[in-house]
C-alpha cells in the first residue's frame, strides 16, 4: 500500500506569507495611529479653546464690573481706578465690584486686579486689599500660555468714537496708554469710555474685544 506523502510549505511560500502579514499589520498600525493622533489633536484643540474662552470670560467680567475707585499702592502712591497700556506698569489694572463674600468676612466687595504679560504668558493678579502696605503680595493665576503680545487701546469719550465700516469701530486713533499726566500732579484721572483688548496668540493669531465701560 503506497505511503501518503505530506507536503509542507516551501521557503518562498513562508516568506510570502510573512510579507503579507507584515503589510497588513503595518497598514492596521498606520490606521490606528492616525485615529489616535486625530483624537489627541482634537483634545488639544478643545482644551486650548476652553482655556482661551476662560481667559476672555474672566477679563470681560472684570472690565464690565469696573468701578472708578482709586487705591494706594505698596509704594504709598495714589493710583486711579483704571490704568494700562504701553507706558503703564501693567497692561491693565482696575478696581472691580462684585467680589463675593460668602464667608461674611470683614472686607469690601471691591477688588483690585491687574493683568501681567511675561514669559509668553498672561497672568491675573488679585490683591487681598484695595489700599495696600509694602508687604501685601497679590495672588497670581496663570490665564493663558503661548501669548505673543497683549495690547490695549483706550477711547477718551464717546464723542471721539469713529466708525470704521458698517460692522467695525475704528480704533486706530485710540490712546495706547491710560496713565496719569505727570505734568499735572494731583489731577484726578477719569476712566476711559471704552477700551479695546488685543491678544496675539501663537497658534490662533490676533483676537480683539471691545468693551464699553460702565458710566461714572
Amino acid at each position: 500500500m503506497p505511503r501518503a506523502r505530506h507536503r509542507g510549505f516551501t521557503l518562498v511560500e513562508v516568506l510570502v506569507a510573512l510579507a503579507v502579514t507584515a503589510f497588513v499589520a503595518a497598514a492596521a498600525y498606520a490606521g490606528v495611529s492616525a485615529v489616535i493622533s486625530g483624537v489627541e489633536r482634537t483634545r488639544e484643540v478643545a482644551e486650548r479653546t476652553a482655556a482661551i474662552n476662560r481667559a476672555l470670560a474672566l477679563m470681560s467680567r472684570d472690565i464690565r464690573q469696573f468701578i472708578d475707585r482709586g487705591v494706594r499702592d505698596e509704594f504709598g502712591q495714589e493710583q486711579p481706578g483704571l490704568s494700562g497700556g504701553r507706558l503703564a506698569r501693567f497692561p491693565l489694572t482696575l478696581t472691580r465690584a462684585g467680589w463675593h463674600n460668602s464667608a461674611g468676612q470683614a472686607r469690601s466687595t471691591l477688588e483690585r486686579v491687574a493683568y501681567v504679560f511675561e514669559d509668553a504668558s498672561l497672568w491675573r493678579l488679585r490683591y487681598p486689599v484695595l489700599d495696600r502696605a509694602g508687604g501685601v503680595q497679590p495672588a497670581r493665576v496663570l490665564l493663558l500660555e503661548n501669548v505673543e503680545g497683549v495690547e490695549l487701546r483706550f477711547l477718551r469719550d464717546i464723542d471721539s468714537l469713529r466708525a470704521g465700516n458698517a460692522t467695525q469701530v475704528d480704533t486706530r486713533d485710540w490712546e495706547t496708554s491710560w496713565i496719569e499726566d505727570v505734568s499735572q500732579p494731583g489731577l484726578a484721572m477719569a476712566p476711559p469710555a471704552a477700551l479695546e483688548l488685543r491678544l496675539e496668540l501663537a497658534d490662533v493669531g490676533l483676537l480683539t474685544r471691545l468693551y464699553a465701560l460702565p458710566p461714572h
